[in-house]
């Protein structure tokens, strides 16, 4: 298509009715809250209407405002058009911005503070490092001098005091990539500030990249079974549901399914997970990827786990913000809180950061049928399955499990009580389990 991707050919007013749902169906704005803009070629800004309902827009609603002011449209433009106007003037490389009121980013900017994106070298990938604006009266023209201010001195996200987030980007996907990742992370740190100390990765450690997924592309002979067809529909169907439950996000998060011996199936290197088709997914035969793809980053670690242990058929590695509040503390996640827990997840391991840039050999060393579940610190989790739905029901438990954890400790002054050892040890007996180091008892947080 002459280089024009489908992105390309979305008409700007479809592209923010899309990007608007996304953020609206995930309580990510309210009703009345957030607005969109693209800058067109020729100048023009398309942008979100005043007074419109966020969760009912349609296309016909989206305002044009040319390169001479003029309007075109049924509405009015949204009251903080001129800080778009602004933002746009000082950052001449933005080509699309995204304002909402995100509750974690909101409870930062009431704090003002801005979230350290060093959380995870994802959100420090997308976001970089984070701006501030100080307040002024909404839709002013004051707010837009401070906004653009803030933006000239070239962040790509700003927090705004006392009212809430503005990302910028090349395009209006990438916006929304910042906007998602940043609240995402932000929330994490409030979650895991419950926990104890939060670690911080340095600046050589958040920027260090991880090694390719390896091996020279094939290109592919032979017809596609219907395994491979239905391996990939499941694959697709989970991530979207993983993403659906908020246990990924747009920008992170990768699924893998064994296909044979010496092939398996996984998710692609930075594919908005939300739009996942089967077509997108990489078959990786003998450590080589079909010609033409690119597989996720943690497609190394995968072909580990699946060359060290023939009875795993699925690898996750996810970022479900409770269970990932673990990954970047040292507190323990206690498995020993509910029958379904422990029989589900075992006792809970965590490895070094620096484990994700090997070939994945410590890593498998430490997965096991028995171990299925593991903390990567500073990384999220990775979780292992006989079926791809065997991994994402442990996905599903581990997050609930660490999410009533961190609401238990809130609600009995950071003290939990696990079960005790006997009726561990009868659950081992009723359901065949290999026994686990005894609990050392009543967990405090941190």
């Amino acid at each position: 298509m002459d280089g024009y991707g489908p992105r390309e050919l979305i008409h700007p007013r479809d592209e923010i009715v899309r990007t608007m749902e996304r953020i609206y169906r995930y309580r990510m704005t309210t009703t009345s809250g957030g607005n969109l803009s693209i800058r067109d070629d020729d100048g023009s800004i398309w942008i979100t209407p005043a007074a419109v309902d966020k969760g009912n827009l349609r296309r016909e609603d989206i305002i044009r405002v040319g390169p001479d002011g003029s309007v075109e449209g049924s509405h009015r433009p949204s009251s903080e058009f001129p800080f778009h106007r602004a933002i746009y003037a000082a950052r001449p490389d933005l080509k699309a911005i995204v304002h909402a009121h995100p509750v974690a980013l909101v409870a930062f900017s009431i704090c003002r503070r801005v979230p350290d994106t060093r959380l995870l070298p994802q959100s420090r990938r997308v976001c970089g490092p984070v701006g501030f604006a100080p307040y002024a009266l909404p839709g002013s023209e004051a707010l837009g001098r401070n906004i653009a201010a803030a933006f000239a001195g070239g962040a790509p996200c700003l927090v705004l005091e006392n009212h809430g987030v503005v990302t910028g980007g090349a395009t209006l996907a990438q916006a929304f990539q910042r906007f998602e990742t940043l609240e995402f992370a932000a929330k994490i740190a409030i979650r895991a500030s419950i926990l104890g100390p939060i670690r911080y990765l340095t600046d050589a450690e958040a920027d260090r990249a991880r090694p390719p997924a390896g091996g020279t592309p094939e290109h592919r002979t032979g017809p596609v079974t219907s395994r491979e067809k239905d391996l990939r529909a499941q694959l697709c169907e989970f991530v979207r549901r993983s993403y659906r439950q908020r246990l990924m996000i747009s920008t992170v998060g990768s699924f893998s399914a064994r296909l044979d011996g010496d092939s398996f199936l996984v998710t692609p290197h930075r594919t908005d997970r939300n739009d996942l088709e089967p077509a997108d997914i990489v078959l990786v035969r003998n450590g080589r990827p079909e010609e033409g793809k690119t597989p996720s980053s943690s497609a190394r670690s995968h072909r580990a786990v699946y060359d060290a242990h023939p009875q795993v058929h699925a690898v996750v590695n996810a970022y479900p913000v409770n269970a990932t509040a673990f990954s970047v503390t040292g507190a323990t996640l206690e498995t020993r809180t509910i029958p379904e827990a422990y029989v589900f997840l075992r006792d809970v391991p965590r490895i070094p950061f620096a484990h994700r840039f090997g070939d994945g050999g410590e890593i498998a060393a430490r997965t096991s049928v028995n171990i299925p579940v593991m903390i990567i610190e500073n990384d999220g989790v990775q979780v292992v399955g006989k079926t791809v739905l065997d991994a994402f029901d442990r996905l599903e438990v581990l997050e609930s499990t660490a999410e009533a954890m961190i609401d238990g400790l809130s609600l009995n002054a950071g003290v939990i009580h696990p079960m005790p050892d006997d009726v561990t040890a009868e659950l081992e007996r009723a359901f065949g389990l290999e026994p686990m180091q005894a609990a050392p008892g009543d967990q405090p947080t941190g």
